[in-house]
């Protein structure tokens, strides 16, 4: 959908009309289907329009998107905290807790493809996937 601010040559009346895209204004202009609502004349034509701009603060996909970025924020804090980092080591690790007998008090987090993942919940290991924002980027 267009708006179009148009004017009438006729009575130099204003109006706004919407549209279902610029050619559909187009081919009714040609049919002579648009009228003033004023003195029904066909002389009708576009003016210029300034563009809508969003602002951007506004934005409710860009408050979502704030909130998304801060709650996940909050979950790399907690895992910093609460777990051991091991680097890229993470599903050599993962598969030494889990298959010796001695278990760790701590959890752990790290890096990991999605191959070694997979991996390691056939063999029965718990491991999740979450987005990390590195720590220059926050």
């Amino acid at each position: 959908m267009i708006k179009y601010r148009l004017n009438c040559d006729d009575c130099n009346m204003s109006f706004d009309s919407w549209f279902a895209s610029s050619k559909e204004f187009e081919r009714l202009k040609k049919k002579k289907l648009l009228n003033c609502h004023n003195c029904n004349s066909s002389k009708i034509e576009k003016t210029i329009m300034s563009p809508r701009l969003i602002n951007k603060s506004n934005n409710k996909q860009d408050l979502k998107f704030k909130k998304i970025n801060k709650k996940i924020q909050e979950y790399q804090n907690f895992i910093k905290k609460n777990f051991d980092y091991v680097g890229s080591n993470f599903a050599h690790e993962a598969r030494s807790i889990h298959y010796s007998e001695k278990k760790k008090n701590k959890g752990i987090y790290g890096t990991a493809s999605n191959k070694d993942i997979k991996e390691l919940k056939e063999e029965g290991i718990k491991a999740k996937i979450m987005p990390w924002f590195k720590d220059n980027n926050n």
